[in-house]
């Protein structure tokens, strides 16, 4: 069950109940593609840090360690220990990004490892297969990712290859979520969104499978090499043509500044491998924006990353300390970055939420800008 607690033009405060417990939107999922976050960050660590989703990826985890054995492990909630929580993605992008030859066929796609090369086929009932063994939350549909950028007349065929593949997710999960050996006999199934940039084809797709009686609805192949203003056009164009009474959710996005200008448009759920990437880099995240702890002027710097900041690592480490780990190549930098950077992010959909429910979202998304605006033209200029 889905439902709308506040609401600010498109923007909106929901709350989404599942069967590993409720999602308060607007929520920031953390990427645990193999059902890990990369940085020595554990699920006890995620619990600290606020996480409220974790997601994972259904083709890494079919290559390894292989579903089959996550399943007879009693799924990826008892294996990785997380009782909240998991949606896990279809696989789809994966096939279409790691996979250097592969055949696509309505049956589904022939592509080869990026492991070690072995064959695989994966199709809609696959990828459904596969995510009932694991059983995630929520599973998303199968879908193609077209390239970008994509010839129109290619997109519509593309599209419409997506939508009967969907119909195919829809028939093979209700079938699994019936059978006796499912570890998660109620797992939700979101459909996907596709068009690239072509507004049409995008608002088409929207009405299309708006009419499937899903738990959510997602907008995929965006954040893919467009412009971010292209992206927030399409998310304008598209969100009224969705269900009201089912979460958005919009893949693989994205930055602080990404993710205030899509909940104003209607997004409800968010991935990205932002936060942990780029916390192993050094490159971490406070409310005056993003900071580079490798830059010389932090080698006597013994203020905490944010004064602001509540996280286990504010509480404790100077960003001279995290600079010198960074320098002599220990691991305990790339966690202590991590772990921050996924608090600031949980954080911040928990602020966001707070400020939809008692109307002052507008504002704080001003101060929100202003502030991440701020920082990076110091850092440019400095």
């Amino acid at each position: 069950m889905y439902y709308v607690i506040n609401s600010d033009g498109e923007a909106k405060r929901a709350r989404l109940h599942t069967p590993h417990g409720v999602i308060e939107t607007p929520v920031f999922m953390n990427v645990a593609t193999c059902g890990a976050i990369k940085g020595a960050v554990s699920t006890e660590d995620l619990a600290r840090v606020n996480c409220a989703v974790a997601l994972s990826n259904t083709y890494h985890l079919h290559v390894r360690p292989g579903d089959e054995i996550v399943h007879k492990m009693g799924g990826l909630h008892k294996f990785i220990v997380w009782d909240k929580p998991i949606l896990t993605d279809s696989g789809g992008f994966q096939v279409f990004s790691l996979a250097k030859i592969r055949k696509i066929k309505e049956e589904g796609v022939y592509f080869a490892s990026h492991v070690d090369g072995r064959k695989i086929f994966m199709g809609p009932e696959q990828s459904m297969e596969i995510q009932s063994n694991l059983g995630s939350t929520i599973a998303m549909a199968f879908d193609e990712c077209a390239p970008y950028p994509c010839d129109k007349d290619y997109m519509k065929s593309s599209v419409s290859r997506t939508t009967r593949w969907l119909d195919r997710c829809i028939i093979r999960l209700d079938e699994l979520n019936k059978a006796e050996s499912v570890v998660n006999n109620k797992q939700m199934l979101f459909g996907i969104n596709q068009g690239g940039i072509y507004k049409d084809i995008r608002v088409e797709h929207a009405k299309i499978i708006s009419e499937r009686n899903l738990d959510g609805y997602a907008l995929g192949g965006l954040a893919v090499g467009e412009e971010a203003s292209k992206m927030y056009e399409i998310i304008e164009e598209t969100i009224p043509f969705l269900p009201k009474n089912k979460p958005t959710y919009l893949m693989g996005v994205g930055t602080p500044s990404n993710i205030l200008e899509a909940v104003e448009r209607g997004i409800d759920f968010f991935d990205c491998v932002i936060p942990a990437r780029n916390g192993r880099h050094g490159h971490v995240y406070t409310n005056r924006g993003k900071i580079n702890l490798f830059n010389a002027k932090y080698e006597l710097d013994d203020s905490v990353i944010s004064e602001e900041c509540n996280c286990p690592v504010c509480s404790t480490y100077s960003r001279a300390y995290i600079r010198h780990l960074f320098k002599a190549g220990e691991m305990l930098a790339m966690r202590l970055c991590v772990l921050h950077n996924l608090y600031f992010f949980n954080n911040l959909m928990a602020e966001i939420r707070n400020s939809l429910e008692n109307g002052s979202f507008k504002d704080y998304k001003k101060k929100r800008l202003d502030g991440f605006n701020f920082l990076d033209t110091l850092e440019k200029t400095s």
